[in-house]
This record gives structure tokens, C-alpha cells and sequence, in this order.
């Protein structure tokens, strides 16, 4: 296959389940109606992206996603990407139109083996204490697969992911908390919002490891597709991406282990930022993001496609809603790119 143009998006599907099984604690499991609603909005919005590529997250049974392929009659146009879970945990998915995919899907749970977050002896600050951080896998399991977009181009890694969120870990359960609540309590959000806060960034760097190891001293070209829970600027997106500079004008470069925000990209051709994906509390936030290696960025010496725009379908997210219409929580984010190799 050698494609001219093709769209990648990341979704997340809030929650999509079979009706009548478990959910997160304090969510009520969704009923017959509200499922076919889900299904419903999910297959109409994804019928009108089209897009070559989505990443899902909150994808908790594979065979919902499977009955809403199905229903929509996409079953035809993508290869489902899910793992044979029963609808206990949360996972990643994704959706590859027919012809794209090479090899099998892989996922995640595990840090690398090399992780450590532990410092005793800081040269650069050396009045910093020691610390530990202890934490050996994902709270959501990475996917990973491999795409082939042309024939003479080499193989695209595709990695989905769902990083920690910023709701605070509740912590009454805890023995520590237990023994002395009364010392606990008055300070349970600051704790818990820390915990959540360390958690998503050990996440960032376990899956930057993974993205250095297909992209230090190679060709690979990378996507990362995903429900980041952290901002643009954000020390989680700061790990993943290692911030490579924005070149302008007739400027060239790139970087070999960089990844370019997909967002950077589109203010670059906006007069007006509008990018939100979430909104919590009345805030707006970015929490969706497409992250890309120097092979998809327009000033890289070693560029094989043109960024050609970015559109974020979020006006479902002005209305409060989801259970009566079938609509997410999140916006959905699309990018499209054009071939046009340096």
C-alpha cells in the first residue's frame, strides 16, 4: 500500500462497556439504552472521522467495541485491535484500517527492566535528600503496534497510550491513614493528588524508555496516540516529548529521539488557540494528545509527511450529558498528514 494522505486520531471511549458489568467504583454499570447510545454516538463520530488509524482509551470489553464495529458495518474497514479481556480492567485499543497493520499487537504492563527513579547523590543539587520511587508497571497498559503506510518507507510504530489522572488516589483505606485519620484527613487531597501526580510521571518515563529504544539512532518513524492526562507544557508531556526545538520559516533540522506535540503544530497555522479536550470543573483542558517523531515534522531533514492540520471534535463536551446521549468526556483529536519526504 502507499498512501498519499491518511489521519490518525485518539479517542477516549469513556467508559465503554458491556451493559450491566462492573465499572470503577461508584459508577453505575451501564443499562441496555445507554449502551446502544454509546454505541450509537461512538459509530456515527467515528464514521465521520475516517481516519486511518485510532487510539482508544477506556476501553474496558473487547467485545463492545467488536458489536459497535459491527453495528456501524466498520467491521469491514479496520482490523480491531483489543486485548481477550473479560471487562475487569481498563485497557488501550485501537482501530487500523485493513491493509496497514504488520505483525501483532503488543501490550505493555511492565517498565523496562533499566527504570530507576532513586537518587542519593545529586552533583547539579547537592542539598536534595535522597528518593525512591518504587513502581513497577503501568496503571494502564500500553499498546504497541506496527503500521506499514508505504511500501518504501519504513515500518511506523504506533504506541496508545492512558497515563495516570490527576484525580487524587483516595488513601482512607490505607493502614497508615487508618491508624491516625485525624492527622491524615485535613491533608488527603494534597496526598493523594501527589501520589496520582508521581504515579503518571513515572508512567512518562517508563513509556519515553520504551520510545527511545525503537527511536535513538534510527529511522523509525513514531506516533503516540493518547489520553496523556497532563498539559501541553506539562513535565509528563516534557518527558515524552524531550522538548526538541520548533523550527520556522525556511529553517531545517529535527531531532533523533524527539517528539513534536501535535497541538505546537497547529498554533503554528491558528491566529487563535482553541485546543481543549476536557473540561473539569468549568476549566478546559488538554489532556489528548498526538505526539510525532521528526519523519512527521515539516522542518526535519528527515521528513516523509507533512503535518496537514489538526481538528478536535469537542463541542459534545459543552453539555453535560453522556449517559442520556451516549456521548464521551473527552474530545476526540485527529490529525491529518500529507506525503511530501524532504
Amino acid at each position: 500500500m502507499n498512501l498519499r494522505r491518511f489521519s490518525v486520531a485518539t479517542f477516549n471511549l469513556y467508559n465503554l462497556q458491556l451493559p450491566g458489568k462492573k465499572m470503577n467504583p461508584r459508577q453505575q454499570p451501564w443499562s441496555d439504552a445507554e449502551f446502544a447510545s454509546k454505541l450509537d454516538w461512538t459509530a456515527r463520530l467515528l464514521r465521520r472521522l475516517d481516519a486511518d488509524i485510532v487510539g482508544f482509551q477506556e476501553l474496558w470489553h473487547a467485545e463492545a467495541l467488536e458489536k459497535m464495529l459491527v453495528a456501524s458495518g466498520l467491521d469491514q474497514t479496520y482490523d480491531l485491535l483489543a486485548t481477550p479481556a473479560v471487562g475487569t480492567k481498563i485497557t488501550c485499543g485501537a482501530i487500523v484500517r485493513k491493509g496497514l497493520l504488520q505483525g501483532q499487537p503488543t501490550w505493555i504492563s511492565a517498565f523496562p527492566d533499566t527504570m530507576r527513579l532513586e537518587s542519593d547523590n545529586d552533583p547539579l543539587d547537592p542539598q536534595a535528600p535522597h528518593i525512591s520511587v518504587t513502581l513497577e508497571e503501568f496503571s494502564r497498559p500500553v499498546l504497541n503496534f506496527q503500521v506499514s503506510l508505504r511500501d518504501d518507507q519504513p515500518t511506523t510504530e504506533v504506541f496508545v497510550a492512558h497515563l495516570k489522572s490527576k484525580l487524587p488516589a483516595a488513601l482512607y483505606n490505607e493502614s497508615w491513614y487508618r491508624d491516625d485519620p485525624d492527622a491524615y484527613k485535613p491533608h488527603a487531597t494534597a496526598l493523594g493528588s501527589g501520589i496520582s501526580t508521581i504515579r503518571r510521571t513515572a508512567e512518562a518515563v517508563a513509556l519515553r524508555m520504551l520510545l527511545t529504544g525503537v527511536m535513538k539512532g534510527t529511522t523509525t518513524p513514531v506516533l503516540v496516540l493518547g489520553d496523556l492526562n497532563d498539559g501541553q507544557h506539562s513535565n509528563t508531556i516534557n518527558i515524552l516529548t524531550e522538548q526538541p526545538g520548533y523550527l520556522v520559516g525556511g529553517s531545517v533540522g529535527g531531532v533523533d529521539n524527539g517528539l513534536y506535540t501535535a497541538q505546537t503544530l497547529q498554533e503554528y497555522r491558528d491566529t487563535r488557540d482553541v485546543y481543549y479536550t476536557h473540561v473539569h470543573e468549568g476549566l478546559r483542558e488538554s489532556l489528548d494528545h498526538i505526539l510525532l517523531s521528526e519523519q512527521f515534522y515539516d522542518n526535519s531533514r528527515k521528513r516523509l509527511w507533512l503535518f496537514d492540520g489538526l481538528v478536535i471534535n469537542n463541542d459534545h463536551l459543552n453539555y453535560e450529558d453522556q449517559k442520556a446521549t451516549g456521548s464521551g468526556d473527552h474530545g476526540v483529536v485527529q490529525v491529518y498528514f500529507r506525503h511530501d519526504p524532504f
